[in-house]
């Protein structure tokens, strides 16, 4: 089967979808021939990308959704169904980087990154899943996580904490599917680099000096290894549709972190950086 015969004609809501990943996942289920609802709490980057979608003939729904609000998550649940009816792919992948130094960050950086990352993950989910089984047909929901979520790393600990729970709701959540015989695959996506906007637009700290280096660095990795989001969209959702719970647009990436996350854990090792993490904060 065919990522197209599996998914095409069907509904696909995606949130963060203004762009980076959520806007490349947007624009390769427009070319699947999906009906697209999208989610983004930008408003206008959100608009130019539904209306350049509807332009080429997409059916498009574009909802202002702040994840941060559960129930702004029902809500869009809700325009979803009255709108096109059964949801086929659900895409969780609205995220956000926060950069500094655990006692630098704010209180609300990091209930941020946090209500964001994991809780606006698990209410999409929440608000979805319910009416996806209820449908009856096979469906699809896909939690973006990071390769990050099979790594540690100072300066960037709010992000990495995040997609740890990322990944553990996911498999969590393929194991309720499973169990009330559910037609719902559950995929985690765990991208490595992908030239987006997500450093350049982190906040940072109280001390900005602590995480200039780091930032740029990051940014200058993602300029020059990352992958297009367009690239890495084709990549994902040929994944999805296969039925693959480990998705990734850098398979060879995710098999080595996650090699060597499980050498860690099996030794109950000390926390320690890799060489590239070392380079990364060392210069």
């Amino acid at each position: 089967m065919t990522t197209q015969s599996v998914l095409g004609g069907g509904v696909a809501v995606i949130t963060g979808a203004a762009g980076g990943i959520g806007e490349g996942l947007a624009r390769v289920a427009a070319e699947l021939g999906m009906r697209l609802v999208l989610a983004d709490i930008a408003e206008e980057r959100l608009r130019h990308v539904a209306d350049a979608l509807a332009a080429k003939g997409s059916e498009v729904l574009a909802v202002t959704t702040d994840v941060r609000d559960a129930a702004a998550l029902d809500r869009l649940a809700d325009a979803a169904h009255e709108r096109f009816g059964a949801v086929r792919l659900l895409i969780n992948n609205a995220g956000i980087e926060a950069l500094g130094f655990t006692w630098e960050l704010s209180a609300e950086q990091w209930n941020r990154v946090i209500d964001i990352n994991i809780l606006g993950v698990i209410h999409g989910a929440r608000a979805f899943a319910g009416r996806m089984i209820a449908a009856g047909d096979p469906g699809f929901i896909v939690n973006v996580a990071s390769i990050g979520g099979l790594a540690m790393m100072p300066v960037q600990t709010p992000y990495i904490l995040s997609k740890h729970a990322v990944l553990s709701f996911s498999e969590c959540l393929y194991l309720e599917m499973e169990q009330v015989k559910a037609p719902i695959r559950v995929s985690a996506v765990l991208p490595g680099p992908v030239a987006t906007r997500i450093f350049e637009d982190a906040p940072g700290g109280s001390n900005p000096d602590s995480i200039a280096f780091h930032r740029a660095a990051m940014n200058a990795a993602l300029s020059e290894q990352g992958m297009t989001p367009l690239d890495a969209a084709r990549l994902i959702l040929d994944q999805v549709a296969e039925g693959k719970f480990w998705v990734s647009p850098h398979p060879e990436m995710m098999q080595a972190s996650a090699s060597r996350r499980a050498a860690h854990l099996a030794a109950l090792a000390t926390p320690m950086l890799t060489a590239e993490g070392r380079s990364l904060l060392e210069g």
